[in-house]
């Protein structure tokens, strides 16, 4: 069977579907296999806004406008399903239910991604979100495949990560239980212990529902989907798509506009990031392979697929690399917003990190804010620098600590596509990208969809630029006129001077 043809009438239930990676999945299967069924997406209000609020405002947006100029009517086939996966029972209402009866192919994608998370809200949400919505999977008659998407990290003891389920780091049951019984602050207190030493609260709680997944595996046609960090699109709908300034974008806006100068991190560490199309491929590819397969609940030896979606083994960017690619992309598409030139670099020493974050970020920060307050003008460049070193405090472990991905079972998944779907849901095409090219399409999207600005950089922001680069060269004479003048009248006092 083709795997558009598997997807015909297939009605999907969604989780995660205003994230990233689930608005990328609703438009590749409405662009790619418009004869799919309903997608039933679970989504909550949000100030102020029910569900069916923000997805009409979701599907308005610019990820959708080839599906809007090519196929409009695909997009009535996205139905919002009002829940929260920090509820019991995922908060979805009997009627509500009723509507998913049909449904065959569950994408389980909603997780909180931040490393400062308390560990009882990580908890909630990340893990007893999981097993509430694997309670309901059971209901479900038609199910063909659940696919839980996991992350890379989510054994981050391990330098090599095999495609498997590791040992539990502990029980998750008692671990929903412990966050269903105490506050907040309590559990807060437990977290390093508990966790047993894990970098945050997203591997850790990511890591439990790995387990709850293998424990479901004899139960449910389950297949665990694991990307490493997913940026911009590579090809679809268009290059340079992005929703947020996580990876490698994020860190290449913040030197891009001159407010991040060093970071404490190992250069020559190679990143591990993959396109979020070039991901959502490898997703539909997986729950297709899957569902493709037998699964007999009868049976205790029922397999339980691991996929690695990482591609570093294939086409490898060191974060120095990504660094100096983006100092040159910058310069020749140089952002509206730009505060001082991209300058700077990552060093392994965490004290000369300290010491140019004070020199290099604070100061500048307390300098423009004043000019700022002088002028009536709100200031913001401090509490961005603080929030810049909150963020390097919890990268510093996956900056500072390289892992590798194994990857076969995903090798064997593009294997399998046909010649005639190549095009469609073939990626391992991905091998022969150009970083530099790719990384460039990263930031006219960042520009674009993050910053609000124009893909190309206005003359006006060039001419920025440009006077910015001989501001620089003249503050960096002066200094270097200061210091020499220092030297030498420290020389003349002590010497000639006796």
């Amino acid at each position: 069977m083709s795997i558009r043809k598997f997807y015909k009438n297939q009605e999907v239930f969604i989780t995660g579907g205003s994230g990233f990676i689930g608005k990328a999945t609703i438009e590749k299967l409405l662009r790619s296999c418009p004869n799919v069924g309903n997608i039933y997406v679970l989504m909550r209000s949000k100030k102020n806004r029910n569900p069916e609020e923000r997805l009409r405002d979701i599907l308005k947006s610019a990820l959708y406008n080839r599906i809007r100029q090519e196929n409009p009517q695909v997009l009535k086939k996205v139905i919002a399903i009002e829940g929260n996966c920090a509820e019991l029972g995922l908060g979805i209402k009997p009627e509500n239910l009723e509507k998913l009866r049909n449904v065959s192919i569950v994408i389980h994608s909603a997780a909180s991604v931040r490393f400062d998370d308390a560990l009882r809200d990580a908890i909630i949400l990340n893990t007893r979100g999981t097993h509430e919505l694997i309670k309901i999977a059971e209901t479900l008659k038609n199910l063909k495949v659940f696919v839980h998407i996991s992350t890379t990290y989510c054994n981050p003891d391990k330098q090599v990560v095999e495609e498997e389920v590791y040992p539990a780091f502990a029980d998750w049951r008692t671990t929903i239980k412990l966050a269903e019984t105490y506050n907040t602050e309590t559990l807060n207190i437990l977290n390093l212990k508990y966790s047993n030493n894990q970098p945050n609260t997203y591997t850790f709680t990511k890591g439990l529902s790995e387990q709850i997944i293998n424990d479901y595996k004899n139960k449910l046609p389950l297949v665990i989907f694991r990307p490493s960090i997913v940026i911009s699109s590579l090809i679809e709908p268009f290059p340079g798509w992005v929703d947020n300034f996580n990876g490698p974008i994020g860190l290449l806006v913040a030197c891009g506009t001159g407010i991040m100068r060093t970071m404490y991190g190992d250069p020559d560490i190679v990143s591990d990031f993959v396109p979020v199309d070039i991901a959502v491929r490898a997703l539909l590819m997986a729950a297709y392979d899957r569902a493709m397969e037998p699964h007999d609940i009868n049976r205790e030896d029922n397999d339980l697929k691991v996929i690695n979606c990482a591609t570093a083994s294939v086409c490898p960017i060191t974060t120095g690399q990504i660094i100096e690619y983006g100092k040159e992309i910058v310069k020749k598409n140089p952002f509206d917003k730009t505060l001082w030139v991209p300058g700077g670099s990552i060093t392994r020493c965490p004290a000369w990190n300290f010491i140019r974050f004070i020199t290099m970020h604070v100061f500048m920060a307390v300098l423009v804010d004043s000019a700022l307050r002088f002028l009536n003008q709100k200031p913001f460049l401090l509490k961005v620098q603080r929030r810049i070193y909150m963020a390097n405090l919890a990268l510093h472990y996956f900056a500072t600590t390289s892992w590798v991905f194994k990857n076969k079972n995903l090798i064997e998944l593009d294997a399998n596509v046909s010649d005639a779907e190549r095009d469609i849901f073939g990626f391992m095409q991905y091998a022969d990208t150009d970083q530099k090219e790719f990384l460039s399409s990263g930031l006219r999207g960042a520009k674009e969809f993050l910053l609000l600005e124009k893909p190309i950089s206005s003359k006006r922001a060039i001419r920025r630029f440009k006077f910015l680069e001989g501001l620089q060269y003249f503050v960096k004479f002066i200094s270097i006129l200061l210091i020499a003048r220092f030297i030498i009248r420290f020389i003349y006092t002590r010497y000639y001077m006796k």
